[in-house]
């Protein structure tokens, strides 16, 4: 399991191969959430935006060992105003979340979800923005957060990377 950090925005875990991937995956998160200032949070509201993420990462990479193969890796990746959070798969199939009423991938459609697809119903709740990103060998899902106020606040320029410092 490969791990880079940055004192930059950018933390990517390599997770080919490696065993309880999703707890790997939220203690990681965790210290790029320290590293960021996002932990500890003197504020509920900052408290639960940390907690969110947390809960992100743990439904995206359980995503991807339960209907993709097993994750790769994981790329976290803050500005000013978003985190992004990346999870690569094998799979080239989209994630379909369980949707309330009649038609594919509905609840009660009569097409069995096996109990799958409540996760991105989660992460469709808490994320600003998701997707995903089809590349040869398999997919990227992305989930994308807005940065609490006291950590934008914190940036150099407000919120706003400052040229050439590579933040």
């Amino acid at each position: 399991m490969e791990q880079r950090r940055s004192p930059r925005r950018t933390w990517y875990l390599g997770l080919s191969g490696a065993t309880d991937v999703v707890t790997r995956s939220r203690t990681f998160a965790r210290r790029a959430l320290i590293a960021w200032h996002w932990l500890p949070a003197a504020v509920d509201e900052d408290r639960e935006a940390a907690d969110d993420v947390l809960l992100l990462v743990s439904e995206v990479v359980a995503n991807a060992r339960l209907h993709g193969g097993g994750p790769a890796a994981l790329l976290l990746h803050c500005t000013g105003d978003r985190l992004r959070i990346e999870v690569t798969d094998a799979s080239p199939d989209p994630p379909v979340p369980v949707r309330p009423g009649p038609g594919p991938g509905a609840a009660g459609s009569g097409r069995p979800s096996g109990g799958h697809g409540h996760g991105l119903m989660i992460v469709e709740r808490l994320a600003r923005r998701w997707g995903f990103l089809r590349h040869p060998g398999g997919k990227c899902v992305w989930v994308e957060v807005a940065v609490p106020g006291p950590v934008r606040d914190a940036w150099p320029g407000g919120g706003r990377p400052v040229p050439g410092t590579g933040a």
